[in-house]
């Protein structure tokens, strides 16, 4: 039977309280309302912009690795309606990660239209904006949609800068890439919010003792 390489699975000692360990992170936990998203979609007349109401919840999660590889992360969910509705209008689950050794920083997303990517940026710890992306066709930060989405509107890259403004407040743009089937051009969807703090975040299980 073949040994696997002793290294990959030393594991480091974390410390429990991922609030202390976020880097560029540290800024978004907490919950989270936006009233005044802008939303700039494809319709069949051609681009359409929608404002819209958005509530985000940013919580810890215990520290994770990966063998010798540390993250701390934030788990989120994105809510959002149109204003004065309560239609879901966009939802949204997943991951913020910052790996502390290297810098990267892991944005996970899923949406129950049959799509998931993986995006990934850089910064320093104290950096108050960063940028990430996603790429088709990449395995380190990729794209994948369902086989409608796939044939019909086809996601080719995604990117979002957050700019966090002070401890109450911080933003984001993001464009959407679409390749959209009988229109010769890319699409740029775009949005762009600014959240306002709401309530703090609650400490991981590990730095509350569960």
């Amino acid at each position: 039977m073949s040994k696997f390489p002793a290294h990959l699975f030393a594991e480091p000692d974390p410390d429990p309280n991922t609030l202390a360990h976020l880097g560029p992170l540290a800024s978004l936990a907490g919950l989270w309302e936006g009233r005044k998203g802008q939303d700039v979609k494809p319709t069949e007349d051609g681009a359409a912009s929608q404002e819209y109401i958005e509530r985000i919840l940013l919580q810890p999660i215990d520290p994770q690795m990966n063998g010798p590889q540390l993250l701390y992360g934030l788990r989120y969910h994105t809510h959002i309606t149109k204003p004065g509705e309560v239609e879901m209008y966009h939802d949204q689950v997943g991951y913020w990660l910052w790996e502390p050794a290297t810098g990267r920083i892991l944005h996970t997303l899923t949406i129950p239209r049959g799509q998931v990517a993986l995006a990934k940026g850089e910064a320093a710890a104290d950096d108050t904006c960063f940028t990430l992306t996603a790429e088709r066709g990449s395995t380190e930060n990729g794209i994948a949609s369902g086989i409608f989405l796939e044939d019909n509107f086809r996601t080719d890259r995604f990117s979002i800068t957050i700019t966090v403004h002070d401890e109450d407040s911080w933003s984001y743009e993001q464009t959407t890439t679409l390749q959209i089937k009988g229109v010769a051009e890319p699409f740029a969807h775009t949005d762009r919010n600014t959240l306002r703090r709401l309530g703090p975040p609650v400490p991981n299980p590990l730095a509350r003792g569960e």
